[in-house]
Order: C-alpha cells, then structure tokens, then sequence
C-alpha cells in the first residue's frame, strides 16, 4: 500500500543540510518520491547525497535518473552551495536510514542502530531488535540488557539523531525476497546516479 509521501523525517541534519531539503523535497514529492536524506560529505572535494524512495519503498535506477535530471536546475537556481560540488542521488539501500515511523513499521522484528540526540536512560545510543513503533517513539528490545531490567526502550521520534538498519541474515532474506518479486532494472545493487558539476554519468555501487 501506498504511503504519505510527505510523512515526517526524524533525523539530526546541519542548517544547510535543512535548507537543501526544503528545495528538494517539494519537486521529489511532485515526481511521487519521498525524500530519504540529504547528507554532505567531503568525498570528491564535497558530495550531495539525496536518498529518495517511490511510494511503495523502492527506488530504480530510472528514478535515480528521473530525479536528479528534476532537481539539478532546481539546485542551480536556488544555489544552496557556494563551491563546486557532485550530486549523488540514490536508492536508501539494504541496511538503509530510518527516518520515519513508517520505517520503523515496516522492519518490525529487526535489528536497528539508533542515536539520539538526547540522553534516555542515561545514554544516547541503542542497537537491538524494533518490536514497537507508534506515531510518538519505536521501542528497541536490548539484547544485552543487565539481568533484572527492562531491555525494552521506548524512545521519543523527537529525538532522532541517526537510525539504521543492521545488516541481518534476516534483512538480507526480506531484501532478496522483496527483489525476487519486484526486480530492480535486471540489478540487484544499490542503485546510484552520480552528477558531476558539467557532465553527467551514471554508475551502480
């Protein structure tokens, strides 16, 4: 089933990361793509990543190409970057962020990797098993929790810095099935699309 494309992101992003988002997802969501992430790096002198999924969770190389073709000029216009820089429009991946309450639900049962930007509990980060989610927190079940307490935290959306998922057998099943079903363009790799500052190129990673 469908979801809203246009649900809320629970991450920690720098103020420009923030303004980048604000021009992007509007034309994302226009094309029927939710937008992921954005994410700066310093790979090749400075990187945009954009991660980008279609309504159903997937993301093909024909939208990678799709998408970064729609923004592109949209970047140029507004030119939230004063230096010369790639863009790199992707596929979330196998182990991919989770940004939203619908990510949560959907990977119910998995193993996940959170960090908060608050402390709970006396600490920030937490990595076991998402067995509840609801439209405020998900709950990670500990599997090292001392004997005694609670492994299971609750834990505010609000106060999302970074999720992930970790790269399970279990994660790799439900990936390998779910491509079985619905190939992604005769490839099985994330997909990527690369745009340096003249030419264009495309390649999988």
């Amino acid at each position: 089933m469908a979801f809203d494309l246009g649900e809320k992101r629970y991450l920690k992003e720098t103020g420009l990361e923030t303004r980048i988002a604000r021009i992007v997802e509007p034309v994302a969501n226009d094309l029927g793509y939710s937008l992921v992430r954005v994410k700066i790096t310093q790979e090749n002198g400075l990187t945009l990543q954009i991660m980008a999924e279609d309504g159903n969770g997937r993301f093909t190389i024909t939208d990678c190409e799709r998408l970064s073709k729609e923004i592109s000029p949209v970047l140029d216009v507004e030119d939230p970057i004063d230096r010369e820089y790639h863009l790199e429009v992707s596929s979330p991946g196998i182990d991919r962020p989770l940004v939203r309450a619908r990510d949560f639900r959907t990977y119910l049962g998995h193993e996940a990797k959170v960090e908060l930007t608050d402390l709970i509990a006396g600490r920030k980060r937490f990595r076991g098993e998402i067995v509840a989610v609801d439209d405020e927190a998900v709950t990670i079940r500990l599997p090292d929790a001392p004997k005694g307490t609670d492994p299971d935290h609750r834990l505010p959306l609000q106060l999302l810095g970074e999720a992930k998922l970790v790269m399970t057998d279990a994660l790799m099943n439900m990936a390998r099935t779910d491509q079985q079903e619905y190939p992604i363009d005769d490839d099985d790799e994330i997909e990527t699309v690369e745009l340096g500052e003249l030419d264009a190129t495309e390649e999988t990673n």
